[in-house]
Formats: structure tokens, C-alpha cells, sequence
């Protein structure tokens, strides 16, 4: 199956989107004995404790969700407890909550479609201060890492990378994966679009993290996959890598490439006692898998030009907040106090904080993608200083262009699969993409970039709304519903991501 056969990306995408017909002819009933649990446990590798006592950063959220370019100049060698803040604040256990009879529910750091948190993360590292070189699997369950691989096997992850730069000078990757039944139990084949959603939300946090800590951090999702399963041990029908994140800067050391190692396989837990499959999960990861360090170095080769924006109505130019009344809570509190918003009041936010929202969460993610391939659409329920109606938002003009006035809550509840969140919301800003173009550069590839992006984004949003005070939570959609609705501006394109935003009702109470 080849990557450019795009046919596939185009089945799949259009097999699994939401309509009220398609949601009405095929219920779908959670089957509550075969749960999956919501971690990857190892019952038989000793776990290496990673220290609870982590330094708090000072840095403000909204100057950390903003970023800082990479890789930098200087070295940067991350020592374990940088690790472990990365660890702690992108995929670690924030807080649980205790129901009555005993059972206990774990919060994680970043936002999770249904809470269920199928996406782990694995370190391939040098030596650091602390910690041997090795391949490494981190359980949040635990705050432990376990140990898959002794010794350095970076260089097979630059040979898997097409000998990327970042990559060859990183002390420590990242790698992301996901556990398909983890999540596909609820939500079935559209599963795979949520393993870029759920990955884009906790790397949007690892990213905030790395700012404020100034460890350069790029975002890969060129590799070859079979190498990437091998050297993480992953069973290749049921887990799948996602993408892969180089930290610190070593500008002496060139990592050399290195084969592919021997298979590894360990014991872990089983999740339930049965699971389900979904072929198109498989079928969707297997079409958008890169072969050969050629394929992937052809693959990142050709960059976009940046297209300019097409507006031709009115425009409201961004208001952003002054630097000196900007909020100064840092991003560890911001993260540690984040949740999903389970019900908005039906009242306005100002066009300032949306304006910061909106320049804050897109200035760029470091990636081996480039321009982001997706734009932003806006439902406008309540903001002062806005009329209520829809907007494209204009980045290289920092302004929301209007597409539409006028009352549209009752369309905002629709689009959200009828949900009262997004009509109570005081905006919903959806992320949408045309991937035919996506689709010719990037082959099935580009429905990686374009969820992985659109989910990226909408984790900073997510952290930018909660820096002001606001709430926020990630929602599904009805797919051609939201496009018809935007048109013409929206014509052909996609949706990837949609965060409802607004003034939670517990704090207006």
C-alpha cells in the first residue's frame, strides 16, 4: 500500500464523519465489562521513580504557549528533571477523584477525547545526569519510567528520520503513541482521527513546557513507522507511532545513523477481557506509513510557499491585550488547574482576550511539516467589541474577516453534534483544512499533518483560554454540516479540530 495512493485518506476521512443520519442508522452502546484500562503497565520491568519534587517555572503561560524558535545555537542538554517536568506536564496525573464505592478516576495534564487517554510516551535518550542511556516507556500511573532498551539508539531513530537536523542533535526524543483500543472502544473507527487530536493537545503542553524551561523542541512526523514499532517494541496491529519530539541541542554531537534493532516484545496487562477491532484504524495507519529514510527525506523536501489570505469582506483587526495587564500565571498552574469545561454561561468574553487567544495559540509550532495547512472559523455567540455571527480569522493579517451576522447559537448547538456546550459557548473556533494540496505534497501522510497541526493549535488554545481566566473544552462535530455552514469561504475543505470557548458557569455563579 503506498503512501501516495491518497484514495485512502480521502475512504477514510469520509467513511468516518459524523451526520445525523449516519449517527441515527448506526448507534453505537458502550459496553462497560470490556472497559480498556487507561494506562500500559509492564508487570515485569522494575520502574525507575522519576522525582516528584520538580523546580516550578516562573514563566507566564501565555509568554510560554507562544514558543520560542528551534533548534537554538547554544547547547542544551536537558537533565532529568527537566525530563520529568516534560513528562509531568504533557502526560502525567494531575489529580483523581474518588467516587462513592471506592473507584478512583485519574485527571491527566492535557485534554483527552472521552477522558481515556490512549496515547503514551516513550524517551530514547544519551546519558543523562541521573538516567542511563535507553529506550524508556513512561507510566504515568506510576511517575516511573521502564526501561525497554539499554544503550543509545538515537541514531535509529536518525536513520527512521531521514537523517533529520533536529533529530541528530537531540540529547533526548520524544516518541508518541497510541494504543488504538484505548480509545476506539468509544469511539470506534473514527479513533484514528483522535490519536492526532489527543497527541496534538499533549504536545501543545509538552511544547509550552519546553519554552519555558528553554529546551528547543521540534515536532517530527517524517519517519519510517515499522522502525519506530521496532525500537519501542509496539505491537504493530494494535498500537501505532504518531510522532516523535526532539529536545535540547547538542551543536558538537552528530548522532550517526544506525539500523534498525532486534525486536523486543514484553508483557503488559491486558486492558479488558475482550477488545474490538476496526480495520479502518489499521488500514488508515498502514496507508499513511512511510517506508524507506528515502521516502521520508523525499517527503519533507518539498516546503509550501504561504499562501496569502483570499478576504475580501470586512475586517476587524486583533485587539490584543496590553503586555502589562497580560495574566501572569505561570504555566505550570495554568496546566495543573486546566480541565474541560462541562457547562459555559451565556456570557460574553472580550474581542481582547479572544484576540490573545487567537494570536498566542497560532504563532507556530516548531515542525518538520512547516506552514500550517489549517484556518480558523469562528462562531461568534458573545464577545464585546465583536457582532455576533462567523469569521475566518486572517493570520497574515492578525484580523477576523465577517463571513456572516447575525444569531447563530442555535447552528453553533447543531454543528457540535447537538450539544448545549458549543450553543452556550461564547465562540467556537473550529479548524479547517483544504487537503487536496495537503493530500499532493504530504500523500496520506498529510492527514497525520493536518489532525496532528489542527490538534496542536487547539491545545494552545485551550491553555491560552484557561491563562485568561476562561473555559474551555474540545468538542466533535458533524463534518459536512460545519463546511456547508461556513460556505462559500469553506468550500472543500475539511474540519479537523473544534474548541468551544467561553466563561465557565461555576465561575459566574
Amino acid at each position: 500500500m503506498s503512501n501516495r495512493d491518497v484514495a485512502a485518506a480521502w475512504r477514510y476521512h469520509d467513511d468516518t464523519k459524523h451526520s445525523v443520519a449516519r449517527l441515527q442508522a448506526h448507534p453505537h452502546y458502550l459496553d462497560w465489562e470490556i472497559k480498556p484500562l487507561p494506562f500500559k503497565v509492564y508487570p515485569h520491568i522494575a520502574p525507575i521513580p522519576l522525582s516528584r519534587e520538580l523546580p516550578p517555572s516562573l514563566v507566564p503561560a501565555l509568554t510560554a504557549i507562544t514558543g520560542r524558535e528551534g533548534p537554538a545555537d547554544e547547547p542544551c542538554m536537558p537533565e532529568l528533571t527537566a525530563l520529568a517536568r516534560l513528562l509531568y506536564f504533557s502526560a502525567g496525573i494531575t489529580r483523581k477523584k474518588v467516587y462513592p464505592g471506592g473507584e478512583e478516576y485519574y485527571f491527566r495534564a492535557a485534554a483527552c477525547t472521552g477522558a481515556l487517554y490512549h496515547v503514551d510516551l516513550y524517551v530514547i535518550c544519551a546519558a543523562l545526569p541521573g538516567l542511563a542511556a535507553g529506550v524508556y516507556h513512561f507510566g504515568p500511573h506510576n511517575f516511573a519510567l521502564h526501561q525497554l532498551r539499554a544503550g543509545d539508539h538515537r541514531g535509529v531513530l536518525v536513520t527512521a528520520t531521514g537523517a533529520e537536523d533536529a533529530v541528530q542533535h537531540a540529547p533526548i526524543i520524544i516518541a508518541c503513541a497510541s494504543t488504538y483500543w484505548r480509545n476506539s472502544w468509544k469511539y470506534q473507527a473514527r479513533a484514528y482521527r483522535h490519536c492526532f487530536w489527543d497527541s496534538g493537545t499533549l504536545l501543545a503542553n509538552l511544547l509550552a513546557i519546553a519554552a519555558a524551561d528553554a529546551v528547543p523542541a521540534r515536532v517530527i512526523c517524517g519517519f519510517v513507522d515499522d522502525t519506530v514499532n521496532v525500537l519501542l517494541g509496539l505491537d504493530a496491529p494494535r498500537e501505532g507511532p504518531l510522532a516523535l519530539v526532539a529536545l535540547g541541542y547538542d551543536p558538537h554531537v552528530v548522532t550517526a545513523p544506525q539500523p534498525p534493532p532486534a525486536a523486543i516484545t514484553f508483557e503488559t496487562l491486558p486492558l479488558s477481557a475482550r477488545e474490538v477491532d476496526y480495520p479502518a484504524i489499521r488500514e488508515m495507519q498502514a496507508a499513511s506509513a512511510l517506508q524507506t529514510p528515502g521516502e521520508v527525506s523525499e517527503w519533507r523536501s518539498s516546503a509550501p510557499a504561504p499562501e496569502p489570505g483570499d478576504g475580501v469582506g470586512q475586517t476587524f483587526p486583533l485587539a490584543l491585550l496590553d503586555e502589562a495587564h497580560l495574566p501572569q500565571e505561570t504555566i505550570d498552574s495554568v496546566i495543573q488547574r486546566r480541565g474541560s469545561t462541562r457547562r459555559f454561561a451565556q456570557v460574553p468574553i472580550s474581542f481582547a482576550q479572544l484576540s490573545t487567544m487567537l494570536h498566542r495559540a497560532t504563532s507556530g509550532i516548531p515542525s518538520d511539516w512547516g506552514i500550517s495547512p489549517n484556518e480558523l472559523y469562528l462562531i461568534v455567540n458573545a464577545v464585546d467589541g465583536l457582532s455576533a455571527g462567523t469569521y475566518v480569522y486572517q493570520r497574515d493579517r492578525n484580523a477576523l474577516e465577517l463571513l456572516r451576522a447575525g444569531n447563530v447559537r442555535r447552528d453553533a448547538g447543531h454543528l457540535g453534534l447537538g450539544q448545549e456546550l458549543p450553543a452556550d459557548a461564547s465562540v467556537n473556533i473550529y479548524l479547517l483544512c483544504n487537503l487536496d494540496p495537503v493530500l499532493a505534497r504530504f500523500g496520506n501522510r498529510g492527514y497525520r499533518v493536518a489532525q496532528l497541526d489542527a490538534a496542536i493549535i487547539g491545545g494552545k488554545l485551550y491553555l491560552a483560554a484557561y491563562a485568561l481566566r476562561l473555559g474551555a473544552t474540545g468538542l466533535t462535530f458533524f463534518d459536512d454540516d460545519v463546511t456547508d455552514f461556513f460556505a462559500p469561504h469553506a468550500a472543500g475543505k475539511s474540519v479537523m479540530f473544534l474548541v468551544a470557548v467561553g466563561k465557565s458557569k461555576t465561575s459566574v455563579a
